[in-house]
């Protein structure tokens, strides 16, 4: 027989549930947006954030790690609250958005490379002359701008092209 008062009663207090999530939320956004960003590959920051945690989150809940619903329900509340607020944010502020979405950084700009750039996302130059080569390019004098964009894709505009050449999904990280 089921205890229902123990599965809906919440095991830790509430803000405690709440704090915790926040941060957590914030650390790992920080950890993976300004140290990882060039790890992140095709799925936003954001997005592979919030499925972790709430992958672990609901597994918690359900795996009786903690005995109520309640908590497992309100750290996955907290998760996507946190989500969708700076998503807001930088969509209303200028300000906010380039702590939340980094602007793109240019690595060569009219076939030259720039290193400070280069050693800032520590990326190599085997890895940028390999990103080249995916996009079809195979001389470095042929590029107008290469630009490591805030999901961690490499954008190449060559000479002589009107608009940046889209990675595919295989071109990312």
């Amino acid at each position: 027989m089921a205890d229902w008062k123990r599965i809906f009663t919440p095991d830790s207090p509430p803000l405690e549930i709440v704090v915790r999530g926040s941060v957590i939320y914030l650390a790992l956004f920080f950890l993976l947006r300004v140290l990882l960003k060039r790890e992140s590959g095709t799925t936003g920051v954001t997005d592979l954030l919030v499925i972790v945690l709430i992958a672990d989150a609901a597994q918690n809940g359900m795996a009786d790690d903690y005995t109520s619903v309640t908590d497992g329900v309100l750290l996955v509340v907290v998760i996507i609250g946190w989500s969708y607020l700076l998503d807001a944010l930088a969509y209303r502020w200028p300000a906010a958005a380039r702590l939340i979405r980094p602007r793109p950084l240019l690595l060569v700009r009219d076939g030259q490379i720039l290193r400070r750039n280069m050693r800032r996302e520590l990326v190599t130059d085997g890895e940028l002359y390999g990103k080249l080569r995916q996009q079809g390019v195979d001389d470095l004098a042929d590029v107008c701008e290469v630009r490591m964009e805030s999901d961690g894709r490499f954008s190449v505009i060559t000479r002589g092209r009107d608009r940046p050449h889209q990675p595919d999904e295989q071109d990312a990280g």
